[in-house]
């Protein structure tokens, strides 16, 4: 994520990184922690842009807390989520773009209050010529999130919607039964038209797989539901 402000120095970063990137926090690079203790933090509120599509990318950012959904809009206005970027990852569209110095071909908003460690263009492609600690953990980062893209891609091309559908229920309900959502929301998840989803839902509750609420669905045969996701 790239073209942000609000960027504020000396707000305690190191302790804040060393928690949530680890990896980069084992790295015997001084040079290295030094970039990452004087980076600055940006701080962003819930529903807010962090990037457009066709935006300059101008910043490397490492989320630090909260999570950023990123996003495709059709020439029709229908939209699709990519992927998110939570807690101790970096956004593969930000690191592409940086590389290859283009402009973002999608949108990123935060889903929930947003802080992250920020790093400049030109500081993120020193640390990659310096660092192989940090080149390694970026390109790590890439590949496996390049990942997540092209089965989403896959999802939406191939899947069906009824099957992705039981699979975000399922993985929503690990923790809890009840999964505060909206048809809207699970229709921008799989891109998709939300009355379609509201259809696929209430054909799961006629089967009493799901009991439907007011901004919540309650998950009552996960089993079920996984036995379709499996077909996916």
């Amino acid at each position: 994520m790239g073209n942000v402000k609000g960027l504020d120095p000396g707000l305690g970063s190191s302790s804040v990184w060393r928690a949530r990137f680890p990896e980069l926090a084992r790295s015997h690079d001084r040079s290295l922690h030094d970039v990452l203790d004087a980076a600055s933090i940006v701080k962003l509120p819930a529903n807010c842009f962090v990037f457009h599509a066709g935006a300059p990318c101008q910043n490397y950012l490492l989320v630090l807390e909260g999570s950023v959904r990123v996003q495709v809009v059709a020439s029709s206005g229908r939209e699709a989520t990519l992927y998110r970027v939570g807690p101790g990852h970096s956004c593969v569209l930000t690191t592409s773009c940086l590389l290859g110095n283009e402009a973002y071909p999608a949108a990123a908003i935060t889903e929930s209050p947003v802080a992250a460690l920020a790093l400049s263009g030109a500081t993120f492609r020193q640390a990659l010529d310096r660092s192989h600690d940090f080149r390694s953990f970026a390109f790590a980062n890439l590949g496996n999130r390049l990942v997540d893209v092209i089965r989403k891609i896959e999802d939406v091309t191939f899947g069906l919607i009824d099957q992705r559908l039981a699979r975000i229920l399922n993985e929503r309900s690990v923790e809890t039964r009840a999964v505060t959502t909206t048809h809207e929301a699970l229709a921008l998840e799989l891109g998709t038209a939300r009355e379609v989803v509201s259809r696929h839902l209430k054909v799961f509750e006629e089967r009493e797989w799901v009991k439907l609420g007011r901004g919540k669905i309650t998950v009552l045969d996960s089993k079920a539901l996984r036995s379709l996701e499996q077909h996916l």
